[in-house]
């Protein structure tokens, strides 16, 4: 018997599965009366269901998600009930980032909290009033007509606003993609795109003619899904399944190792299309290495590679010498092992499949598509039992020549370089720094001032936020919120205003010192622009890393400083009025 402890954890696509969190409830009086109760559910599923439930009723929304709609409302209306949708819907798909840094009070609208935020509303909205027929089945009222065209437009905006320049790298030979495009399309594969070197993204998507809203970019049949059932059909199998708490993820990137050098494997054509080296974070050198110093990135990939080679010595030496035959020790190298963890790090999706089971899976072909915080393609999770095959819908338009690109999950740039390998272009809402509090002696579990409690503190850059002014600073309210609390400053009724603004100033001073000090522990930037282009790929993804901390961290501090400005212009005016 192995080793208990030989089980690798894989950082697949964490995308949420294609659940239906909205609905439409139209009964016969209803349609006599000419109203329409359309149902905007939040899933008590939800983990943050108890925050976003509070939202929804400080808004004056029904946390039932009823909204009442009438077929001759007037232009006026549908734009209230299609702000109202909006908001919910917002509320609806908010994640944890969204909601601790989304301030919403009960005099503000919900506004925008992020690019996927958007983007997942208006695609639901624009599900649930697709979804919206007469009982006859026959025809659609016109009022959810002119709510799938108002729905439309804001998608083609945000879309439209959109710009990237997609230069693409001619010389690159692209036979081996192209053979698998040719193996796909022979094996049931329906593409509407074509692969392509891109500059500055390595291979990509390119939509071949002009994509709409809802249209099929990629359908895969399930029989070219790799998945745990290819390995139940190999000599592995029975010796593999026998080993206490081995995951189905192990086995597959043990069959991997192996399969990659079967020249007559069905998957040959893939094997063939994938690189021989993954330039991730899990293969930087020494000098990338220590060029991290100072970084939350180079604890992550430290604890990453420990990880792989704890789990590397704990299984492979075992099986190599006891099963020869079948795990051959030329195909089982560390090399070997840690080239398959990347496969499957970079490369896998969590699918559901039409039985329920979710399982790890590689989807030949669907791998080209690149991540992107405005992506095209947000719910390719789940088997359609129809067609028995993986679709990628477009959640927006994609012109002809654009390259398009999925959401590999709502994740930090440090964690896209250790597993994937590369800087996500714009602003990443998810490049959060945790914030380390004793949160022991702060007891506020009966104020009602904060949306919802957290347990947990962190800080992004301060120009994603369009709040700067005093007692903000562009800082998260929760944060602010708990600092104050932790000095008091709600606990004492009778405080004064400028008791409350030197408790406001000392919060600042203490929270730009913390990062003044983060500043420092970065170091200086020294390497000149011209330089940098001649440096190592992982050395140059490791500076490009590090400026962009340099980056959030000086909005902080700059943050700290104005506000420190603010709060001492309003405490003069204390000073001199008393």
């Amino acid at each position: 018997m192995l080793a208990s402890s030989a089980v690798l954890r894989l950082y697949s696509h964490t995308l949420p599965l294609e659940i239906q969190l909205i609905r439409v409830r139209m009964d016969t009086n209803q349609q006599q009366h000419d109203e329409y109760e359309l149902v905007m559910e939040l899933s008590e599923k939800d983990t943050l269901f108890e925050k976003k439930k509070k939202l929804l009723e400080v808004k004056g929304f029904d946390p039932n998600g009823k909204v009442m709609i009438k077929s001759n409302c007037s232009v006026e209306m549908l734009n209230s009930v299609f702000e109202e949708m909006i908001q919910r819907a917002r509320i609806i798909h908010s994640d944890e980032v969204d909601l601790y840094f989304g301030w919403i009070d009960a005099a503000h609208p919900v506004g925008f909290c992020s690019q996927r935020n958007e983007l997942e509303s208006l695609y639901s909205i624009l599900s649930l009033v697709n979804k919206s027929k007469s009982n006859d089945q026959q025809y659609q009222p016109k009022v959810f007509q002119d709510l799938r065209t108002a729905t439309l437009d804001l998608i083609h905006k945000f879309g439209d606003n959109i710009k990237e320049d997609v230069k693409l790298l001619a010389s690159q030979n692209l036979d081996k993609e192209k053979h698998l495009l040719q193996w796909g399309e022979s094996n049931g594969i329906k593409s509407r795109l074509n692969i392509a070197n891109i500059e500055g993204a390595g291979r990509g998507a390119i939509a071949s003619e002009d994509l709409e809203v809802g249209d099929i970019a990629l359908e895969i049949p399930v029989s070219v899904i790799i998945s745990e059932d290819v390995v139940r059909k190999t000599s592995m199998f029975p010796i593999l399944e026998k080993i206490e708490g081995i995951s189905s993820e192990t086995m597959l990137l043990l069959w991997s190792m192996k399969e990659k050098h079967d020249i007559n494997s069905r998957f040959k054509t893939y094997f063939d299309s994938l690189p021989e080296t993954f330039n991730t974070g899990l293969n930087f050198g020494i000098e990338a290495i220590m060029t991290l110093e100072g970084t939350l990135l180079l604890e992550e990939i430290v604890q990453a590679k420990e990880h792989l080679r704890s789990q590397y010595d704990d299984l492979i030496p075992s099986l190599c010498k006891n099963y020869p035959d079948i795990f051959p020790p030329e195909l089982y190298t560390w090399e070997e092992f840690l080239w398959a963890c990347e496969l499957w790090y970079s490369n896998s999706m969590k699918i559901m499949y039409s039985d329920g089971k979710l399982k790890i899976c590689l989807v030949p072909i669907a791998g080209f598509l690149n991540h992107s915080i405005s992506p095209h393609v947000m719910h390719y999770g789940r088997v359609d039992s129809t067609t028995n095959s993986l679709k990628f819908p477009l959640v927006r338009q994609c012109k002809a020549g654009e390259q398009c690109y999925l959401t590999y999950g709502n994740l930090s740039s440090s964690h896209l370089i250790t597993f994937y390998g590369f800087l996500p272009k714009g602003d990443n809402p998810y490049d959060v720094i945790p914030l380390d509090f004793d949160l022991s002696e702060v007891d506020n579990t009966d104020d009602t001032r904060h949306m919802s409690n957290w347990s947990t503190h962190m800080v992004r850059a301060t120009w994603l936020s369009n709040n700067h002014g005093i007692f903000h600073y562009g800082l998260p309210t929760p944060l602010l919120e708990h600092l104050r609390e932790a000095r008091g400053l709600f606990s004492q009724s009778s405080i004064t205003t400028q008791e409350k603004l030197e408790i406001e100033l000392e919060i600042l001073e203490d929270l730009q010192s913390t990062f003044d000090a983060m500043m420092q522990n970065l170091g200086e930037s020294e390497t000149e622009p011209l330089v940098r282009e001649n440096c190592d790929w992982d050395v140059k993804l490791a500076l490009d890393y590090k400026d962009f901390q340099r980056r959030i961290i000086s909005s902080i501090v700059n943050s700290c400083y104005t506000g420190r400005q603010l709060v001492e212009i309003d405490l003069q005016k204390c000073t001199s009025s008393g």
